[in-house]
Order: structure tokens, then C-alpha cells, then sequence
């Protein structure tokens, strides 16, 4: 028996206006009502959570998130399915879309291996990363914003470190909300691709925000939203350049950049290194709403696994 369809989520840019409005609302209202106990609308379901590298928020946010909605999951580590042995990617996708309503999938390679993954429409597939975007990482964090200010809508995020998958999906998914304005201080090397770069380019068009990237840390802007990094060794990468660390030093986040946003609050995708890409001060201080922004991994990611079978 053929089971429901659904609908993929490799890229932000795979989410229609309303799709993503769907998603940050529905992460909201669950982050408020902090469900405790499983709310059923997966009953009966089954998950698939299949890691290739490591995890801890968004493994958990996915695992936990799919039980409390009623469904069952199933956990693959890196070496558990046969593709190590010379199975083809297409193969073990048409065995598992018989068998798994919906797949969580961070692979940290291609996206192209994903959408091999959910090329049958029985098996919906989430992309919990890979090396081009991390998308339900942007979701999580546009829940917290709009947990925290009521609406997306004129928002300004200085965004400090390397143009890594959190950037990309950041920019991509920021650029869609109506006067936002996106500022990328990128380390000289380490910057957004210029694929993504356009894309986001492109939404700004339509949306009247903006996106900018400069690869210093001078004449920052005032009187941003939010203060924005990423630690500087992104899971499943390498550098190089043997000298990586004085490239990125100056682009440490500091409790002095809050000397012209004194307002601004300081998000972190984690896991953190204090000392190394954040001060302990500024991840550990009053303005930081780091924890809240990973706590609201699962509300997302719970959204997301009600649209994918919606």
C-alpha cells in the first residue's frame, strides 16, 4: 500500500512564502505551549533518523520532537545501512520509502545525495545538514526571532564568522522576510559561495531586504537585532590554509561589539568553543539567547515533520 505523500525539505528555498510562514508560526506556538507528552498528529508514523556525523540539538530536536508527536523512530548511524557495502543511494531509497514515512538525513556531503534520498514521494526527506545548507538550523533560529520580537519584518542581524551551511541557509531564508537587513562579516576565503549569494540577492527583490557580505571587521553597523556567529570548524569540514585561526581572529565576537548595538541579543547555532569564536563572557551573558535558540531545535523540527506530512 502506497503510503501519503509528502513534501522534502533539502533547502529553504524548497519552502513557498507560505510554507516557511506555516512552519515559523507552528514552531512558535509549540515552543509557548512546550509540549511535555505526545500530541499525535504523526500517530502511527515512523521516522527515520539517519546521522552520518555527529549531532546533539538536532539529532535530539528531531528524535524527541517526532515521539511527542505520536511517532515511532528509527536511528542509523554512520555504518548501518548498506550503502558502505556498494549499494547505490537510489536503491536504498526505493527499499526505505516502503518501509519509513518520513527521513531526517544529515549526510554533511552533496545535497544532491538527499534529493537521491527523497526522490519517491511516499518518503518525505528533511535535510538536518549537508554541506551546502543546514535549512532546519535557519528554521530554528527565525522561531526564536520571531518568538522573541512578534514579527521578522525590519530586523537587522550582524552575522560575524565563516559563510558555512548556517550562513547560507540564513541568508537564503532571511532575505525572504520584508525589510530585514542581513550583515556578513566573512573571514577573507571563507565566505558565502556567490550561487547563494545571488539567491538570496534575488529574494531581496522581492522582499525589499538586503544582504551584505565584507571581509572585515571594520565600520560595523549600528544598532542591530541581533549578533550572530557560528563556531569556526563546522562539523564534517577542514581548512587548508594550515594559518586558519589568524584569518578568523579578528572575527571573534566580543562584549565590545555591543558597545554600538548595546540592545542586541547574541545567538550561536552550537556547540560553542568559549575563547575561540565567542567570549565566554558574551555566550554566557545576559544579552546571549543561545540555549533558547537550541531548546527551540525541537518546536521546529516538530513543525517541520507536521508540514512534511501535511
Amino acid at each position: 500500500m502506497v503510503k501519503r505523500a509528502g513534501r522534502n525539505l533539502i533547502s529553504i528555498s524548497d519552502l513557498a512564502d507560505a510554507d516557511l510562514e506555516f512552519i515559523l508560526d507552528r514552531g512558535v506556538e509549540l515552543s509557548t505551549k512546550q509540549p511535555r507528552r505526545q500530541l499525535g498528529p504523526l500517530e502511527g508514523a515512523v521516522v527515520g533518523i539517519y546521522f552520518r556525523k555527529t549531532s546533539t540539538r538536532t539529532r535530539t530536536a528531531f528524535s524527541s520532537g517526532a515521539l511527542r508527536l505520536g511517532a515511532h523512530t528509527i536511528a542509523f548511524g554512520p555504518d548501518d545501512l548498506q550503502t558502505v557495502t556498494g549499494e547505490s543511494v537510489a536503491d536504498t531509497a526505493h527499499v526505505m520509502a516502503g518501509m519509513i514515512d518520513i527521513l531526517v538525513a544529515r549526510t554533511a556531503g552533496s545535497p544532491e545525495e538527499l534529493r537521491q534520498l527523497g526522490a519517491h514521494e511516499q518518503m518525505p526527506v528533511v535535510n538536518a545538514m549537508s554541506s551546502a545548507e543546514h535549512p532546519t538550523q535557519a528554521l530554528a533560529d527565525l522561531t526564536t526571532l520571531r518568538a522573541r520580537f512578534g514579527t521578522l519584518r525590519g530586523r537587522r542581524i550582524l552575522y560575524v564568522g565563516e559563510g558555512n551551511n548556517t550562513a547560507a541557509s540564513l541568508a537564503l531564508a532571511l532575505s525572504r522576510f520584508e525589510g530585514v537587513e542581513l550583515e556578513l562579516r566573512t573571514p577573507p576565503g571563507y565566505g558565502l559561495d556567490e550561487a547563494t549569494l545571488a539567491r538570496a540577492r534575488d529574494n531581496c527583490l522581492r522582499s525589499s531586504a538586503s544582504v551584505r557580505e565584507r571581509h572585515d571587521m571594520a565600520e560595523l553597523p549600528h544598532g542591530v537585532d541581533v549578533v550572530y556567529t557560528t563556531r569556526w570548524q563546522t562539523t564534517g569540514t577542514t581548512k587548508s590554509d594550515a594559518d586558519w585561526r589568524t584569518t578568523f581572529r579578528p572575527f571573534r565576537v566580543e562584549s565590545e561589539l555591543w558597545e554600538t548595538s548595546s540592545d542586541a541579543l547574541f545567538m550561536h547555532d552550537l556547540p560553542a568553543h568559549r575563547e575561540d569564536e565567542v567570549s565566554a563572557e558574551v555566550l554566557d551573558g545576559p544579552a546571549s539567547i543561545a540555549f533558547e535558540q537550541a531548546w527551540n531545535k525541537m518546536y521546529s523540527a516538530m513543525a517541520v515533520l507536521e508540514w512534511c506530512r501535511s
